[in-house]
């Protein structure tokens, strides 16, 4: 296999980060430094920075509710980073990110490979949101941001709008630009003072506290990864993925 998936396999990171650890010279096989499209097997010895890279690990995938000042980094020397709170034994890191100041469900996992699969925008996956701004908000408010809002020079893709109270509003999103939420109610004159993502695809923040994590379940991996096996999961029984449903989601 190609050395980017094998080094992303082992859990240390994503292919795109292990494509640029090998670009930088970081990484041998067999003794030599490796070149972007290396091929090895298992029988290669593959080593970052000197340090042997191991076989396949188990493949974690993790549902946390951030809190509200939690970095979203796999970084360490930043301070209240996501890998700290969250204390996992294996090396893991976000899918995606939320902002510092913004709050909910992210996804972690050890799978490099699953990552570009939910962040490739044209795979149109679905994020929901619960957004309360700093004073009540028009109908016509709520049209404009179903519609498409210009930000950062391009028109947003349409979204799925509809409104809770006066002053908050649930919003589907199948785009990830940065502070794409934020910047949406800005362009509207509005402040958006809470942001909450509740669900990631079919999976749901549910009733997750603040800091909490729990591992998704074999249910919700079989529609996250519809033309994969089911990974196996501790204390899981495995079960046999059912065919995916026709059409996009």
């Amino acid at each position: 296999m190609r050395l980017n998936k094998f080094i992303s396999e082992t859990g240390v990171c994503s292919r795109r980060q292990a494509d640029q650890w090998i670009a930088a010279g970081r990484v041998s096989c067999n003794g030599q430094i490796a070149v972007l499209g290396t091929q090895v097997t298992e029988a290669d010895e593959v080593r970052v920075d000197g340090e042997l890279i191991g076989a396949k690990k188990r493949q974690i995938y993790i549902a946390l509710n951030k809190p509200v000042g939690i970095t979203c980094t796999s970084e360490a020397h930043i301070e209240d980073n996501i890998i700290d709170l969250i204390g996992h034994s294996e090396r893991i890191f976000p899918i995606g990110r939320l902002d510092k100041d913004s709050e909910g469900l992210i996804l972690l996992t050890n799978n490099g490979d699953i990552v570009n699969e939910i962040l490739r925008s044209e795979n149109n996956h679905e994020k929901e949101y619960v957004v309360t701004v700093d004073r009540p908000i028009t109908d016509l408010s709520l049209r404009m941001l179903a519609s498409g809002v210009r930000i950062m020079g391009e028109m947003t893709k349409k979204a799925r709008v509809s409104r809770i109270d006066s002053l908050s509003f649930r919003i589907v999103l199948t785009q990830g630009l940065n502070r794409q939420i934020r910047r949406m109610c800005s362009a509207l004159g509005y402040k958006a003072q809470r942001l909450q993502r509740v669900r990631i695809i079919n999976i749901h923040l549910g009733k997750l506290a603040p800091g909490e994590w729990r591992n998704l379940t074999p249910e919700e991996l079989v529609d996250l990864l519809p033309r994969k096996p089911s990974p196996t999961i501790a204390g899981a029984n495995p079960r046999t993925p059912r065919p995916s449903t026709t059409g996009a989601r």
